[in-house]
Formats: structure tokens, C-alpha cells, sequence
């Protein structure tokens, strides 16, 4: 909490001089800004380079999943929510555009609230594409949970509190801007039964997927640790 403090601090101070009347637009603008940029959008060390994700691997618990009867979309939360401590969380963004600002390159932010991506351009790593990003388009750019909510649910995360699945929800670590279609393709399966088409991603593709289920405790069935093992043997 000792971090949040400043934080919650400067928010409250920023909401105040947005409330008066005489404050100058360009100032409270260019405060705003400030806020957005201090708060980090990954974790330090994040994701674990290959080593240190083989030992990650090798320490997750295995087994079959479980519950998977009673996964519910709505049980990690029904929208995004900025009201969790995950990384980038309570910065007064909308976790879909952190993730924006992070992942995307010739970025343009908008200039009343710094939060929202006006533009910009994504390479996805999942398929090597380049998806342009317009505010006010049709997008082909959405947002993938890398180890799925499904997944997560199998994993453990069935027995986590509301708050826990929220948290886990809004993580950045776990986020990242994929190709839309691609999206919907890998849908909730795990390491075993879908890897991005893209090889050359496979590498920190299983290093980020392998650092979000140790970061969360979350258990690899058989299969998916043997395919973890195969992806990670592609790092060199």
C-alpha cells in the first residue's frame, strides 16, 4: 500500500485543481498527463527471462483442471476496471487503454484526457501483422488475457475471492493488444492446444505465459507444461 499512497494522493490533488474554476486548462491537461505517465505498465523483470521461466515452470503445481463446469465470464468482473492494485491499476485509465498505450508504436493520445489512444499502430505478435488503431474506427485490434480467464479458472483461480479474479482480470502483466481474429482462434485454450502462429513469438509467448501462472499460483495440466517446455526450448 506504501506505494498507492502518493498515488492516491496526487489523484485526489488532481481532482481538485480540475474543479476550479480558475485553474488553466493547458495546466490541469499537462497534470493529468503526469498522473497517466508515472504509473507503470509492467511489472519489473516482467516477463521472466528463459531461465528463470524454466525454474517457474518447474515449480507450478500439475494437475488437471478443475471446475471447469462452472466457469462464468462475469465471476472475473463484467468490464474492465481500473479499481484493483494489478499493475497499472488506479491510475484513472481504463485497463483496455493502458494496454493501448503500452503495445502501441506512433502513438497519439488524446488532449483533454491522456488516457484515451486517439491513434496509433500495432504490431501483433502473434501473427507479425501491422493493425493500424483509430479512436474513432471500426478496430481489428482487441485485448487477450495470454493465460485465458477460462484457463486461469481451471488453474485455481476458481477458489480465489471476487476481488483476486479482478485483480488477475486487469492485469497488464497478463494483457496484451493481439489481431482481433487471432483472438477469437485461441479463444480459452492453453499452451497445449493453441501457440501463436507466429514462431518466432513463441519464446516470450511461453515466457509471459509461464510468468503469469506462477505470479498467480495457477496449476499446469500434464500436457500444458510438456508444450511450455517445447515453446521455452525455442528461446536458445
Amino acid at each position: 500500500m506504501g506505494r498507492r499512497a502518493p498515488l492516491i494522493a496526487a489523484t485526489a490533488a488532481l481532482l481538485l485543481l480540475t474543479a476550479c474554476h480558475h485553474e488553466d486548462p493547458a495546466t490541469a491537461r499537462a497534470g493529468a498527463a503526469a498522473l497517466v505517465a508515472g504509473v507503470p505498465l509492467t511489472s519489473p523483470g516482467f516477463p521472466p527471462d528463459a531461465s528463470r521461466a524454466r525454474e517457474e515452470l518447474a515449480g507450478l503445481k500439475v494437475e488437471w483442471g478443475r471446475n471447469w463446469e462452472t466457469y462464468k465470464r462475469e465471476d472475473f468482473g463484467r468490464y474492465w476496471s481500473d479499481e484493483t492494485d494489478a499493475v497499472g491499476g488506479r491510475n484513472g485509465c481504463d485497463t483496455r487503454d493502458d494496454v493501448l498505450r503500452r503495445d502501441l508504436r506512433e502513438l497519439r493520445q488524446g488532449d483533454r484526457n491522456p488516457c484515451v489512444v486517439v491513434s496509433g499502430m500495432l504490431h501483433d505478435p502473434y501473427t507479425g501483422k501491422e493493425l493500424p488503431y483509430s479512436y474513432r474506427r471500426a478496430s481489428q485490434i482487441q485485448t487477450d488475457h495470454v493465460v485465458a480467464l477460462g484457463a486461469a479458472w481451471r488453474g485455481g483461480a476458481y477458489a480465489w475471492t471476487a476481488q483476486r479474479r479482478l485483480e488477475y482480470a486487469n492485469d497488464l502483466d497478463g494483457l496484451l493488444a493481439v489481431d482481433k481474429q487471432t483472438n477469437y482462434d485461441k479463444s480459452s485454450k492453453t499452451a497445449d492446444k493453441w501457440r501463436p502462429p507466429a514462431k518466432g513469438y513463441w519464446c516470450e509467448y511461453a515466457r509471459r505465459y509461464t510468468g503469469i501462472k506462477a505470479k498467480y499460483r495457477l496449476s499446469v495440466t500434464p500436457p500444458e507444461k510438456l508444450a511450455l517446455e517445447e515453446l521455452l526450448a525455442t528461446c536458445g
